[in-house]
């Protein structure tokens, strides 16, 4: 868009000088004729208000009227694309999530670290796809990498016996709620 400029005030030395108004470019659209027009058709500009100060010495009637004749044709604009969510990183976050709870569960380990895994390769795919422009969900596929990264961290780490509080054989959930009755039975 070109800003206008505005001839400074006229001085003793300036005033035989001839000044022409500023005007609006003709290839730049003004606030007229912003609506939005079929191709098929045209819009003719609103005429043009007299101007008092100063005369427009140079601009004929027949130019004037010509150009208020000629019909303007104003292209219409697509909107952009409405933003959506990635199902890749939804549903890599939502395995991610199951992946997790199987692997703390204790017996069912070995399916949730193959669970995290399929996660874990769905979550960076959707992380990929979250680059295109009008694609959503780049926080819930870096989520979902986190978390499915390191439940199979832990499942490996459990299978192969170094951690002493989870394994195939460790009934993890009944632990925890004997615990908790434990932890809550005298307080309730």
């Amino acid at each position: 868009m070109r800003l206008p400029t505005f001839p400074r005030q006229t001085t003793v030395d300036d005033a035989d000088t001839e000044r022409t108004p500023v005007m609006p470019r003709r290839d730049e659209p003004t606030t007229a004729n912003l609506t939005p027009v079929r191709p098929d058709t045209t819009v003719t500009p609103p005429p043009a208000r007299p101007q008092t100060f100063p005369p427009q010495p140079s601009v004929s009637e027949t130019q004037r009227a010509k150009a208020v004749s000629d019909p303007v044709a104003v292209p219409v604009t697509t909107p952009a694309p409405r933003a959506r969510a990635s199902f890749v990183a939804t549903l890599g976050l939502v395995l991610s999530v199951a992946g997790a709870l199987l692997v703390l569960s204790g017996p069912l380990l070995g399916y949730g670290v193959g669970v995290s895994a399929v996660a874990l390769v769905l979550s960076l795919a959707g992380v990929f796809a979250t680059r295109k422009r009008h694609v959503a969900g780049k926080t819930g596929a870096l989520i979902g990498v986190v978390l499915s990264l390191a439940a199979v961290v832990i499942g490996v780490l459990a299978l192969a016996g170094q951690l002493w509080w989870l394994g195939t054989d460790t009934p993890t959930v009944t632990e925890f709620r004997t615990w908790l009755d434990t932890q809550f039975e005298t307080r309730i």
